[in-house]
Order: C-alpha cells, then structure tokens, then sequence
C-alpha cells in the first residue's frame, strides 16, 4: 500500500526514529500506526531515535589495515563503561573491516552505507544503541590507498589512534615494525606533526607562523636585513618542530624519523617514503 509522507512525519516526530525506518514499520504495519510504533520499539529504532542528540564524549579509535589499504575510525558512545565493553569494541572493529572492503576513499557517507553481515554499517549502529542503552555514533572516518604498505598504532585502548601509509617494495614483519614505530611517533610527539615533510605544510599556517615571527623580532628594535635573518632561521625550527620527517624521533632524539627511514630503506634493500597519516584522538573537535 502507499504510504503518505505526512504519516511518515508523524510517526517520525512521536517516535524520534530515523524517516526510513518509520516508513519501512508503517510499510510493515499495513499502515496501522500503532503496530508501526510497535515495530519500532520491538526493533530498538525508537529508543535510537530518542537517543540521538545525546553527547558521545567516549567510544574508541580502531585501524584495519591490508596491504596499501587502510582505515581509521572514531566510534563514539556516552560512557567509558559502553566504550570497554567487548561488544563495543567488537563492533567498532567490525565496521573498520567493513569500510575496509570499499573501493577507493572512503567518506563518512559512504562508511555508513557500507554492507556489514548483511545489512549496513549505519543499521548496525543503530541496532546497537538498543542494545547497549546509549547513542553511539560513527564520529569519523579517515582512509589510505597507496601503493606500498600501512600500518598503524593505537593508544590507550582506543584512546588516540594512528593510520600511516608508506611507498615502498619492501613487506614482511620488519618494515611492519618501521610503520608501527612512527605511527607511536606521531600519537606520542609534542607537537603533533602538521604535514610530512616542508612541500606538505599549509601555505596558511606557514604565513601565521611568518606573520607571528615578523611582529616579534620587530620588537627587538633591529634593522630589517637582520629582521628578516631572524625569522627566516625561526621559520626553519618551525618546520624542524611540524614536519615529521624532521622531527626528532620520541624512542630516539638522537635521530629524525628522515633518519630512521633512511636506515630501514638501506637494511630493507627498498625506499620507504612516508605517503600519507592520519590522526584522531578521542573526543576531539572535528
């Protein structure tokens, strides 16, 4: 039978469930909006719905990786008790596998529209907020697709997550190591890396930088040629400090991680350039 959109809304707006799941109960009720209020309740939507706007402040960040490959997510929940529990954690490994499996970037959109055991990813999250009693949402997804190697790193029990892509020939456990130790690198290193290497940084942030600069050695009252000499081997710290290559690397500042890189590709007989990371930590502003 053909259902209205005004009944849709209605029952929508009562029941606080998604506009698709209220016209499939209405669907499946013949119409009857009682037994679609029922249907929706038995089938946890309801409870979903009136969830949703409910902060997920916890959850945990989880990597799946294959090959040149590789995903990271943010799943949030309400509670640290939900985020360690093993069907929480399960469940946020499971659609990192899941969003693995597509085809080229994939975008939150897309992650929820993923195929996971024979629904969606976005209907699995759904039907674990009934089953878990909190609002759980999928906050964020990154992805990699290169041509060579990933890995990554996760800290705390999904506390901070990292994703690290690589170029390279090489395979096998001791390149897997190389991918693990600057992914530590880049969850542990103060500051965070902005970009790769100097060609990656922002154009933006390196103006702020040069703007900030300029106005503080004005202050010293110097000429401009020396001004300008000033910030200009300020600068250089900068990108020594923000680019991860330059970085000195956290389980040895006796080496850059350019350093630990050049020395794995010469014992590994193959180039190892770092290609893409991304960064999530939990709870943060996006």
């Amino acid at each position: 039978m053909s259902i209205s959109a005004k009944d849709v809304k209605a029952l929508r707006d009562s029941t606080g469930a998604g506009m698709m799941d209220c016209k499939r109960s209405l669907t499946d009720a013949d119409g009857n909006v009682e037994r679609a209020m029922e249907l929706l309740r038995e089938r946890g939507l309801a409870k979903a719905g009136k969830r949703a706007g409910r902060e997920t402040s916890e959850g945990a960040v989880v990597f799946s990786t294959d090959g040149g490959r590789g995903v990271l997510i943010e799943l949030g929940c309400e509670t640290d008790f939900v985020a360690k529990t093993p069907d929480f954690q399960g469940l946020a490994s499971n659609i990192a596998n899941a969003i693995l499996g597509l085809a080229g970037q994939a975008d939150l959109d897309a992650a929820l529209a993923a195929p996971m055991a024979g629904e969606t990813v976005g209907d699995a999250v759904t039907a674990a907020v009934a089953k878990m009693g909190e609002n759980i949402q999928l906050k964020r997804v990154g992805s990699v697709d290169v041509k060579g190697l990933t890995g990554g790193y996760v800290h705390g029990g999904g506390t901070l997550g990292v994703l690290l892509a690589v170029e390279t020939d090489a395979s096998g456990d001791a390149v897997a190591d190389v991918l693990k130790d600057i992914a530590m690198h880049v969850a542990a290193h103060d500051p965070t890396p902005i970009a790769i290497d100097r060609d990656g940084m922002p154009a933006a942030e390196v103006e702020k930088e040069r703007a900030f600069l300029t106005t503080q050695a004005k202050e010293s009252g110097k000429p401009d040629g020396v001004i300008e000499k000033m910030v200009d081997g300020r600068i250089n710290k900068f990108f020594a400090e923000n680019c991860l290559v330059e970085q000195k690397f956290v389980k040895d500042p006796d080496k850059s991680v350019r350093d630990l890189l050049a020395e794995a590709s010469k014992t590994l007989g193959s180039e190892i350039k770092v290609a893409h990371f991304v960064r999530f930590k939990l709870g943060e502003a996006v």
